[in-house]
């Protein structure tokens, strides 16, 4: 009969792998627009074999999407891909609007998915960080947008949530949606690492160049939403679990996928709150 010890030494066994994770971050930038594009700067491959640890390189993820964003995006409005890093999604998401423009902090990302959209028509990209005040000021023009947000919440501040909130809202006007998909992690930073892959023998690539190089991640579900989504700017208008596809390069198990969650919300006209 097994020891009652054994797995409850299984399970702190992962926790040997603190001292590594501690000093492979310990000289990840602070400022965030600083760590992002010394990220991209160092990123060599995408898609197949992708150094990006939220890379799939298929679409699978946004094919799980497909659905909710065709119920509530408005076709004839533009789509801003907010977080857009190399383009992907960005490119993809040409599928559900003529128009689609991908922002992001780091201008060696917006570079790069410059370069891997060539050719491709309705599809261009600015580098904005969208947690500063009157981000969403022109970014369309005078039209309302459609916003698609993976992966940009969970790796911020609540005041830079609330901060980009609010610049969706007034992005989205009277007649876009905003769809959200966050990391929704239910557990601490080093059992997350250990679910993508990483031990004390060894971490995968992906893993530890953003380990190395990005602030550590939190996680993004329900309550963070309504911590940082006003009542009164803000209609939730479906919401549920997700499944974030990350790169399948990180272990033989295949724990690639991570747990996830999504919301579609609107924004309330401010004169009559609906």
């Amino acid at each position: 009969m097994p020891s009652p010890a054994k797995p409850v030494l299984a399970a702190l066994r992962k926790y040997l792998i603190l001292p590594k994770l501690i000093a492979l971050s310990w000289s990840a930038p602070k400022n965030r627009t600083v760590a992002w594009d010394r990220y991209w700067a160092g990123i060599a491959r995408t898609g197949a074999r992708s150094d990006v640890l939220w890379d799939s390189g298929t679409d699978q993820e946004l094919l799980g999407y497909r659905d909710i964003l065709q119920r509530h995006f408005d076709p004839s409005l533009p789509v801003v891909d907010v977080g857009c890093g190399h383009g992907a999604f960005s490119r993809a998401l040409a599928a559900f609007s003529p128009q689609v423009m991908g922002v992001d902090v780091s201008a060696h990302a917006v570079a790069r998915a410059r370069d891997e959209s060539a050719g491709i028509a309705g599809v261009s990209y600015l580098a904005r960080d969208m947690t500063e005040p009157g981000a969403a000021s022109g970014l369309v023009g005078s039209t309302d947008a459609n916003v698609f947000v993976r992966g940009v919440l969970h790796v911020l501040t609540e005041a830079d949530q609330a901060a980009l909130m609010e610049n969706l809202r007034q992005l989205v006007g009277a007649r876009g949606t905003v769809f959200l998909a966050e990391t929704n992690f239910q557990g601490n930073p080093v059992e997350y690492v250990a679910h993508l892959g990483a031990s004390l023998r060894s971490i995968p690539a992906p893993l530890e160049l953003a380990i190395r190089t990005l602030p550590m991640p939190g996680h993004f579900g329900p309550q963070e939403l309504a911590r940082v989504m006003p009542r009164d700017g803000w209609t939730l208008v479906e919401d549920g679990a997700a499944t974030i596809e990350a790169n399948p390069l990180m272990d033989a198990a295949g724990n690639s996928r991570i747990p996830g969650y999504f919301a579609v919300l609107r924004a309330k006209d401010p004169d009559t709150g609906g």
